[in-house]
Formats: C-alpha cells, structure tokens, sequence
C-alpha cells in the first residue's frame, strides 16, 4: 500500500508534524511530493501538503484515505519543500506557514476548479463522454466519475485539457478562440473553387486562410475580415476551419510598447566588479558578492549583464528589489533587455495577474522574475544567480510570521542550486558591509557615477537658526530661494518627508491634552480630506474635537508635519509651483504609482512631493535639486539602527539629483545638524559612518557585534502578559550561557495595539548553538494557553521592528 505523508493546514503547534494517509488506488501513480491535497482530520476536511511517498507507516492505526488531490502538478518542487524545513526551522515558526508564504495568494484562497477543453481533437472516450459536448465541466463531475486520474493527467501533459481554479467565480485563467484551417492547402482551395459567389464572406475566410497558415484569435479574425460569428461558425460546422482555445497571461506591461536595449560598454571599475561575478557563473559555484557602489554608478548594467550569461547558460535569474523601488523604470530596464522573458511580482498586481506571473515561472515560459520579497520563492528548478537590489532596505523582512530576510532564503537557495548571489546597495547594512570586510562576502566597490558627474553638492541647513531669525514656517530661506530659482529654469525639484498624513498629532495649547486612540498607546495622526483623526496601527478613526475634552478650550493646534501640510504651505509660500504628492493616501489605486511618476517624467509639475516612496531608483534628468525637509525625524526612535536608517535615506535621495546633464544639489534641513550621521551623509563618505557606528555598536553591544532575538507576549490582560514574560526571562536565564544578555520584559514601545497589552525581552548572543531549541521548548510550555487563552507570543530571530 502507498502512504502519502502530510502537513496540514492547522496552524498550531502540537499538530507541526506530518501525518499518514493512505492513497486511494484511482490516485496511485497520481500523487507526488508537493502536491495539495484534501485529507480528513478529525471531523474536518482539510488542504494539505504531500511531503513524501513511501510504503511504511509510524501509525498503528488503520490509516484514513487521501479524499482528493487539488493540484495536479506539483505547487512547490523539491527544492521548496525542503526549503521550507529550513525556513520553519530557522524563524521557529511552523511548517505550514512556511510553505503558505510560498503561493500566491490565489492558491491560498477557497475556489473551485473546472476542466476546460483545449482542442476540438477526438478526445479519449471516457473523457469525449464526460465533457459531453461542453466546453467546460465543473471538477466534482470528474472526481465523481470512475475515470481514472492517469487518464486526466495524460490529457493535462498533452494540453488537450486544461484545469482552472476559479477565484470568487472569478475566472483566474483568460483564453482566447484560436481559428486555424482544419484541411490542407489543396483542399481548402477545391472549397474556396466550388464554394457559392453568393457566399461572399465564407469565400473571404478561406481566401485569407490559403494565403495565410498560422492560426490567428477570432476576435482578430473577425475584424481583418469584417465579418460575424455566424460566417466563421457556418465553415466550423463544414468542417473547413476548426477552433481551439489558447490560453494567454495578463500582461500587466505592454512589452511591444517597451524599447529593446543593447548592453552598454563597462567602464573600469564595472568591468572589475563584474569579472568575479561572471566566473563564478561559468564555474556553477556560489558566492555572495558585495556590490557597494555609489547611486548612479551603474549597479544595474552589471546585473544584467550578468543574467545575460546565466540565460546563454539556459538557467534562470531572481532579481529582488524594494516594493517601493519597482517602478515602472525599473522593470522597463529588464523588459528592455530580455523582453517577454522576464515575469513581474509586486503587490500592485491583481490577484489574477499575480497568479498568471506566477504561473508563467511555475511552467519555465519565463527566464527572470523581477520582484519584492516573496519573489525570492520563484519556483524556478534551474537557478543560475540571485540579485538583492538596494539590500539595506528593511522592506526585504518579513514582519508576520514565518518572519524571515529574502537575504538568508538568497544565500540559502544559492548554496542548493550552486550560484551566486549579489547584494547590491550604495549604502549596505553595516552587517553586510563588516561581512565583506571580514572576507565572507565578496566585495567589489564603484566609487564613481558612470557619466563620471561628480555626486551633487549637499548643504546642511540648522532650521534652529531659522526660528531665532523669525522664519516660522517649515521651508529654510535657502530652500525657498532655490526651489523658485529651478522653477525660474524650468528645472524639477523632489522634496522628502519622513511622514505622511497633514500633521503628526493634535494637542490643546492650554494643557497640553494630545488625542490617543482609545485601542492603542499612540497619538492619532490628523487627514485633512476627512477632517478625521485616524491611528496608523489599527485604523481607527474619529472627527477632529473643536474644543479640548479634558479642559474645554477651544486652543487645539496641529504639531508636525505631514505630507499635505507641506503641499499646502508650498502653494501658499510659491504659488506657481505646480506640486505632485506621493504618500501612502495618493498611491491606493491600482497604477497610481505609475501615472504621478509618468506626470512628473513628462514635465507636468515642478515639485514631486513624498515619503520614503521617493527616495529611491528614481531617475529623473531635469532633477536638479533634492530638498529633505526634516533629516532628523527618524534619529529620535527607540531602534538601534535610526542613525544608520538617516544615513541610508539621506545618501539614497541625495542620489535622486544630477543624474544627467544639468549638475544638481541637494539642501537638507535639520534641527541636529552635527549629528554624525547627517553630517557624514552630506560627505558620501560611508566608509567614516561605518567606521564610527561600528564603534558605537561594539561599546553597546548591538549587531554585527552579537546575534539578537525579540520574543513579543501580547494579551487583553496585562497581569496576564507580565506574569508570562517574566517566566519565559527565567526559563531563558536557566538555558542559555553566561555572557548572554537577557533584556526584560520591558513593555515594547507601542505598549498596547488593538486593545492588547504587548511587553518582550531581547536576547543578546554571540554563540548559542541551541538557542532556537530552547525557545521552540518554552513555546511549547504554553501551548494550552495559546490555544485556549488567546495568548499571543512571536518570536523574531533578526528584530528589525523594535515596536
């Protein structure tokens, strides 16, 4: 007898573990690891993953029987299943959230599948008598058939039928009528000859068909001949054309449209960095190399210059880059250099797009896959090198469980499939950066633009100087000047803001009252449009108060500053200005994104206003000045790395100006002006900030230095969330070695989000081999109260959240 072992989709621990299924005989054969399935567990009927097939059983029961399989190819191939014990294992979480971070959405989802004829061929006769003249069959019919599942494989293999999952009776496939002839030349043109003068439509089909062989949609059909359904179905009936379906993906991009691009000359420095690289492809080794080079010095050219080899190889490429970062530009580069092999994953997408990108991987019609995080999972079986583009950005970490780096799911997929990884950014973190150093990485430097342009002149303006001389409002005289004298020159200007909404917080003048969401431990952040009060954490909202509910006075004032703030201030303190936001609020929509950029690309505004979204791989010629209108709002966080963070994002945005012919500046406005990160950044010297922020971390004891480990408790009761912190520091303390550092409980600087009290200890290590052990075992301890109590505990074995 077969037994399929599996992991259910029940997402608790004491049920982390595969369990035994018999195979019914009609899915022997059928089944393989990797595959869905439906299997019974307890009363329910629940998905599974198939992890291997074998003939002994651990159980001495009488096994329960596969009831269904819902895919009839593999989901995730030998390599994913595998990788995903090591994900479980490497962010203590469980097998089945590993594996689910691996789909898309659409196959998460609950959805019925149907079986839909793709040829007008005879088919077997079982499955003739099935389809039963229709074009379409609901799956249950086949399941409830006595045809056996080798039969609808065979068909599946052959493309003569295909199976579609339908999403919220939403169908997740499109396919188009393909009309061909359905005789030879000969006897097509013996028709055309007896065919009625009358029939003067039919005679133009067939004309076109002896004229032309390829089969062509019947919707391009019908316009070329100028004729109806009716004329195309009348030479169907006759048996002289016949009709297929063809599947085709949703292209979110128009790649006709997308110019093709040829590879640029290298300069020395590229032609350095690359050699490495492209040996260590010819040698099918793996590597990680370090790319450190300054914005604008052609990081790009060099990646695709790489994937170039790697597709000469016949192997696949990933390229990641940061959700913020895949522009429209971005992906036009790779469109532009590799056509419609190359497949897009970002959150923009439909969930339908999404699946067809994802299905055009799965079924290798694709060599690239351009993504943000989750494209790292591409389930490519011939991978020939891994690309993490700008790899400081903290958006390449997974905050919800399994809460893992694309950079160590890179390295880890390199190492199996034996090619390099390339971690690109002008700014590393400083772990990748003291890995390069210390000769785990490979480090290849550009230390100078590409059009050889020097990088543009930053100026440091103290905005405390500004109020002692009376200039109340948020914009420097020296930024004002600037922005109307590029104005003046029909130059463009892009303006960051560490922020978005109209101002940060409300408050009474008379005492000092600040509005707090009543669920949540934050002050709630005012939107003009609604003329609402809303909290960022758990969308709640109220209107804004005219008078103070603690002292009634009606003196309430806005403090901070926030995106629509400063759009309305510009247009009063420079009204020729024209102004383009971009902000959380303005992006919502589908293409947003793309059409501010594509307004500010064609010269439609002066000034692209934004949050973070702005500062980077935006590449702009008539930029010629960068303003940064409050440098020192992120140094003020409780997290370790906020200095690192500045630097990062006023080096990344600094790049933004001067791309091109026009030479560019940029003005960056703070109240820490001597700051060593504001100061360095407006130097580009990264490698003094390395220098005297590693010094920082040795003496406090923070990464590279030593491993850290956040374990979060959250619960309605507050006794409840002390009292379990307080163990698990004391079960901590009794397991691990002396020099380790246990930090806790402390309550976490969001103290309660959503009405639950939250508290976590950290834990500072150099070397605890078992440390991930020790942690699974507490877990385990409170296992009834997760299950019954409503008690919430993460653990996050590379903290990058510090809230």
């Amino acid at each position: 007898m077969s037994i399929a072992k599996v992991i259910v989709d029940v997402p608790a621990k004491q049920i982390n573990q595969t369990f035994d299924y018999a195979i019914p005989s009609r899915l022997e054969h059928v089944l393989v690891p990797g595959m869905r399935v439906i299997v019974p567990f307890g009363p329910r009927k629940i998905m599974g993953f198939v992890m291997e097939i074998t003939s002994i059983s651990s159980s001495h029961v009488k096994l329960k029987e596969v009831l269904d399989v819902l895919d009839l190819t593999p989901v995730l191939t030998n390599e994913l299943l595998e990788l995903g014990q090591w994900l479980a294992e490497e962010t203590v979480s469980l097998f089945i959230t590993a594996y689910q971070v691996m789909l898309p959405q659409v196959l998460k989802s609950q959805y019925k599948k149907e079986l839909v004829r793709m040829t007008d061929e005879e088919l077997d006769p079982a499955m003739e008598s099935l389809f039963a003249g229709r074009d379409i069959v609901p799956y249950e019919e086949f399941a409830q058939s006595t045809i056996r599942y080798q039969k609808l494989l065979k068909a599946i293999n052959n493309g003569d039928i295909s199976v579609d999952y339908l999403v919220k009776s939403r169908i997740t496939k499109k396919t188009e009528t393909m009309i061909k002839p359905a005789i030879t030349d000969h006897l097509l043109e013996e028709a055309y000859n007896d065919m009625s003068n009358k029939a003067k439509k039919q005679r133009e089909l067939l004309a076109y068909f002896i004229q032309n062989k390829e089969a062509i949609t019947k919707k391009q059909l019908m316009s070329k001949i100028n004729t109806s359904a009716a004329t195309i179905k009348s030479l169907l009936d006759k048996k002289l054309l016949v009709s297929t379906k063809m599947e085709v993906y949703r292209n979110p991009y128009d790649d006709a449209s997308i110019e093709r691009t040829e590879p640029l000359t290298l300069t020395d420095q590229q032609n350095q960095a690359i050699k490495p690289i492209k040996q260590t492809i010819a040698d099918n080794s793996h590597d990680v190399f370090l790319l450190h080079g300054v914005t604008g010095s052609g990081k790009t050219e060099i990646y695709l210059q790489a994937i170039s080899d790697v597709i000469e190889n016949g192997k696949e490429a990933i390229v990641l880059v940061p959700e913020i970062s895949l522009t429209p530009q971005m992906v036009h580069r790779f469109k532009g250099r590799f056509g419609s092999d190359v497949a897009v994953m970002h959150s923009a997408l439909s969930s339908g797009e999404k699946y067809d990108e994802w299905r055009k991987i799965y079924r290798q019609k694709v060599k690239v896959v351009v993504g943000a995080r989750s494209a790292v999972f591409a389930p490519f079986e011939n991978l020939g090198i891994i690309i993490i583009d700008e790899e400081h950005e903290t958006s390449y970490k997974q905050e919800d469980q399994p809460k893992y780096h694309a950079r160590d799911v890179a390295i880890e997929r390199g190492n199996y499939h034996h090619c390099p990884v390339i971690l690109g950014s002008a700014t590393p973190t400083l772990e990748s950066y003291a890995r390069a150093k210390k000769g785990v990485y490979q480090l290849a430097t550009l230390s100078k633009r590409t059009n050889e342009k020097a990088m543009p002149e930053v100026e440091i303006v103290d905005m405390r100087n500004e109020l002692h001389e009376g200039n109340r409002t948020m914009f420097s005289r020296k930024l004002k000047e600037k922005v109307e004298s590029c104005i003046a020159k029909n130059e463009q200007i892009v303006l960051l803001l560490n922020r978005r909404g109209y101002s940060t917080f409300v408050m009474c003048r008379d005492c000092g009252h600040v509005k707090e969401c009543p669920h949540c431990d934050i002050a709630l952040t005012y939107h003009k449009n609604s003329n609402q009060l809303k909290c960022h954490y758990c969308s709640y909202e109220e209107p804004m108060p005219t008078i103070c509910p603690e002292c009634s006075s009606d003196l309430i004032r806005y403090f901070g500053t926030g995106t629509q703030r400063v759009e309305e201030a510009l247009t009063q303190l420079i009204p020729e200005a024209r102004v383009i936001r971009m902000d959380v609020d303005t992006t919502r929509r589908k293409g947003a994104h793309e059409k501010l950029l594509n307004q500010f690309g064609n010269g439609e505004a002066d000034i692209l206003l934004g949050t973070q979204m702005i500062a980077k791989g935006l590449d702009f010629e008539n930029v010629t000045l960068v303003g940064v209108m409050t440098a020192d709002s992120m140094l003020h966080l409780p997290d370790f790395r906020s200095s690192e963070k500045t630097f990062q994002l006023l080096t990344q945005v600094s790049g933004r100006a001067g791309r091109h012919e026009l030479p560019g500046e940029v003005i960056v406005q703070t109240y820490t002006p001597d700051h060593y990160s504001i100061e360095l950044a407006s130097q580009y010297s990264f490698t003094d900030f390395y220098l005297k922020e590693m010094a920082m971390r040795k003496t406090f004891h923070y990464p590279p230095y030593v491993f850290l480990a956040l374990i979060t408790v959250s619960h309605p009761n507050q006794v409840k969330v002390v009292q379990t912190t307080q163990k698990i520091v004391q079960s901590l303390l009794n397991s691990v070695k002396e020099e380790t550092i246990i930090l806790g409980p402390t309550p976490s600087p969001m103290a309660r989000i959503k009405d639950r009290y939250r508290y976590q200890c950290m834990v500072k290590y150099k070397n605890e081999p078992t440390l991930r052990t020790i942690i699974q075992n507490i877990m385990n301890q409170y296992e009834a109260d997760i299950r019954k109590d409503d008690l919430l505990i993460s653990v996050d074995m590379q903290p990058y959240q510090m809230m």
